[in-house]
């Protein structure tokens, strides 16, 4: 029972929260799930769709916040999404591969490179732009105008207490450590492979 005399998000409701047959284990039914079921199932299709251009999600992360404000530091961005400069490095070069983006030396400071949306990087903004309007459509078919609104503002709300940084998706934290384990396994692999 909860502080207000009622029982737990998981055993409410006539099923008692179980399975559909009202028996096996409890069916998790609190918003924090499933803002986590919709948050996996939202990335995962989104990663689908910016894949159909040849992207991935921190790509497009990291040209939105380079377009956000052209001629910004790799540093800068490193602060912003709350990673060591090293990290971003390699984000950026794998941008720069792709021609998507183009590192200029400061005019301000010669140690510094500036970013810089290319060409290609700002066609590909805009199928991204399309697609993402599509993907929100999509995923939140089963509301109206208002209702779609409400939801944004009362998300932005909870992000927003919980300390999130607007428009940055944290994952960005966790990406290169993953990326840096990759590339250790695949050196181990080659390394079993040759030996």
């Amino acid at each position: 029972m909860s502080s207000h005399g009622q029982q737990p998000d998981e055993e409410r409701t006539p099923d008692a929260g179980h399975g559909p047959s009202g028996g096996g284990p409890p069916v998790p039914r609190g918003a924090a799930f499933l803002l986590a079921q919709l948050g996996a199932h939202a990335a995962g299709r989104f990663g689908e769709r910016v894949g159909g251009l040849g992207l991935n999600p921190p790509d497009v992360g990291l040209l939105r916040m380079i377009a956000t404000e052209p001629g910004r530091s790799q540093r800068s961005l490193a602060a912003d999404l709350g990673v060591v400069p090293s990290r971003v490095v390699a984000l950026i070069d794998n941008l720069e591969r792709k021609g998507l983006v183009e590192r200029r030396r400061s005019t301000e400071d010669r140690r510094n490179y500036e970013l810089y949306v290319s060409e290609a990087g700002r066609h590909a903004l805009a199928g991204v732009r399309e697609v993402a309007a599509a993907h929100e459509d999509d995923l939140l078919a089963a509301l109206d105008g208002a209702e779609r609104g409400l939801l944004a503002e009362l998300l932005g709300r909870v992000a927003a207490q919980q300390g999130l940084t607007p428009g940055v998706h944290p994952g960005y934290r966790t990406l290169a450590k993953r990326a840096g384990r990759r590339e250790g396994e695949n050196a181990q692999e080659q390394e079993a492979e040759q030996g």
